[in-house]
């Protein structure tokens, strides 16, 4: 009886161990920026890009995601040479919704030919995870 109380208090340890001891997995995120002025009626788009080590917080948002912002704006500023540009930057867990959001958005623009649409290829320009 006292061989088996202790087996089962030491299997009840080393579970309630392994249960505080589990790391979270971390899934992939993706994200795709836009870029668009009042000044000039072209619009930025980026591919969907999967971000190299880098997990959402538990509230659901990207850490750092202004910084992702500005990256495109420094883009677009100094290698594109287009001013007064705002950025903004959308992001997901799962691909397949992104590149739907990213499809609305891009058809959100197209409608009405009002404005000239350009896509920035990943060779050219990818998001990098900001130095902490």
């Amino acid at each position: 009886m006292k061989y088996i109380r202790m087996c089962l208090c030491a299997m009840l340890a080393v579970v309630l161990c392994s249960a505080f001891t589990l790391e979270k997995k971390e899934k992939p995120v993706y994200v795709f920026g836009v870029g668009a002025s009042f000044k000039d009626s072209v619009v930025y788009f980026t591919e969907v890009q999967l971000l190299d080590s880098v997990a959402l917080d538990n509230n659901g948002f990207l850490p750092g995601r202004v910084s992702y912002a500005y990256q495109m704006k420094n883009y677009l500023e100094y290698e594109k040479n287009k001013l007064d540009y705002t950025c903004a930057i959308y992001f997901s867990e799962s691909r397949s919704k992104l590149e739907k959001e990213a499809s609305k958005i891009y058809k959100r623009y197209e409608k009405g030919n009002t404005y000239v649409l350009k896509n920035i290829q990943t060779s050219d320009f990818s998001f990098r995870k900001p130095e902490e």
